[in-house]
């Protein structure tokens, strides 16, 4: 619940940026010279794309959170079985050792999105952040009955 707090207020705070940086360039073309309209159109792309940005992620977040609930329904969510060191810190042997079970569990089953989001989380646990998302957006795809991408 924590997580989804930090990450509402995240969004607001971001919003509100773009909201005044938006202003800012509206601001700018208004002045009327050619410099000032340039950069205030240079200066609306900047709110589009971070809010395109904030949009795709939050997608991102949600349908990885509903494969989640799903996967708990069924009582298929990965079991927590990594040692930790004495500061909570993830044992890095036994994330590679949960890593290996899950990619073999994955190769054997590559069109399971279930798989798919175990190996996620494994990758993540494993702190291989951009790889973590790859295959979520695989297991995504997989659920969604979507062409996967290689």
């Amino acid at each position: 619940m924590r997580a989804k707090i930090s990450y509402a207020v995240t969004a607001a705070v971001l919003v509100f940026y773009f909201v005044l940086v938006g202003s800012r360039g509206v601001m700018l073309i208004q002045s009327g010279t050619v410099l000032t309209v340039t950069f205030g159109v240079a200066v609306l792309i900047l709110p589009v794309i971070g809010l395109w940005f904030l949009w795709k992620n939050t997608q991102f977040v949600r349908k990885a959170n509903q494969l989640a609930a799903e996967l708990d329904a069924e009582g298929g969510l990965p079991v927590d079985e990594l040692k930790r060191t004495p500061g909570g810190r993830i044992d890095r042997d036994s994330a590679d050792e949960v890593f290996a079970k899950r990619k073999a569990e994955t190769e054997a089953s590559p069109d399971d999105w279930r798989s798919w989001f175990r190996l996620a989380v494994a990758y993540h646990d494993a702190r291989d952040t951009p790889r973590a998302r790859k295959a979520m957006q695989r297991a995504i795809a997989l659920h969604d009955g979507r062409p996967v991408q290689v």
